[in-house]
């Protein structure tokens, strides 16, 4: 029996939406290997020290609020967190308002080496979307906030229903 109309657009719409959510994760992939290749970071090292550099975090950041900000586990940002210290960039501190958490803070030798990073990093991103109108990387702007809000809205029920 061939496929009804509506069979037809659900394999169509679903393809799309394959090819949507493999393009992303080529993209993330991509981007992982060209910041080790090119700036010497891996992407969650970047977004740390980008994150801790910016002035609302100039006194440090609580590690969970740091992991939720990047969009991580707390496991792979400890892992993260640890080679920057190994590299003197960052500090895990007794946060001095709740003395049973830690903040984590930049270095000067982590803002000195963020500093120093960012005409590389400019120019990463100038070769990276060198192709889009200045229109063109709004909208897309636009769409990846878009998203990600449907991403953090994603509730596909119990696991146990997930299973059946």
């Amino acid at each position: 029996m061939p496929p009804s109309d509506q069979e037809s657009y659900d394999q169509s719409v679903s393809a799309v939406h394959n090819r949507l959510f493999f393009r992303l994760f080529q993209v993330g992939n991509a981007l992982d290997r060209q910041s080790v290749k090119e700036l010497g970071i891996t992407t969650v090292q970047w977004a740390t020290l980008g994150a801790l550099s910016r002035p609302q975090a100039l006194t440090g950041m609580a590690f969970s609020e740091l992991a939720d900000y990047l969009v991580v586990s707390r496991q792979s940002l400890d892992g993260v967190l640890k080679r920057l210290e190994r590299e003197g960039h960052v500090e895990r501190v007794v946060d001095p308002a709740d003395r049973r958490a830690k903040k984590v803070v930049l270095l000067p030798a982590g803002r000195a080496f963020w500093g120093e990073l960012q005409p590389r990093i400019y120019e990463f991103y100038r070769q990276a979307v060198e192709r889009f109108r200045f229109d063109d990387k709004v909208t897309l702007l636009h769409y990846i906030n878009r998203l990600n809000e449907g991403m953090s809205q994603i509730d596909l029920g119990p696991k146990a229903e997930r299973e059946t």
